[in-house]
């Protein structure tokens, strides 16, 4: 939990690196409660209200926790757009986010498992 509320913390911070481990918490999170906003919606009847307003309300922290995941892996902010591409882009990115982030500093901040330690 403490992951996922320290992403909303820092929700419009596009800068320094995340890592594995707080990225896939914060999704594991997100994705619980989009289920159970969406299953509430269809049983009160107002579908996409709730689930709208979540995601309109996470939007900018997961695309930072995301940005911040592809520093972690010493990539630039902009490969999120590599998930553009049908099929594949979508692969490559799920890669990306899932290897492991560079052990030394790197141009976007220090280890953050250095940090956490």
């Amino acid at each position: 939990m403490n992951h996922y509320t320290d992403v909303l913390k820092k929700y419009a911070d596009f800068s320094g690196r995340a890592r594995r481990q707080e990225y896939w918490m914060f999704f594991l999170f997100n994705a619980a409660a989009a289920i159970i906003l969406i299953v509430l919606d269809f049983v009160l009847g107002t579908y996409p209200l709730l689930y709208g307003i979540y995601a309109l309300a996470v939007f900018l922290p997961n695309l930072g926790v995301t940005i911040r995941r592809l520093h972690d892996t010493g990539k630039s902010g902009w490969w999120i757009l590599i998930g553009i591409i049908p099929v594949i882009g979508f692969i490559w990115m799920i890669v990306l986010l899932a290897t492991e982030g560079e052990q030394a500093p790197n141009q976007y901040g220090p280890n953050p498992k250095a940090l956490a330690a």
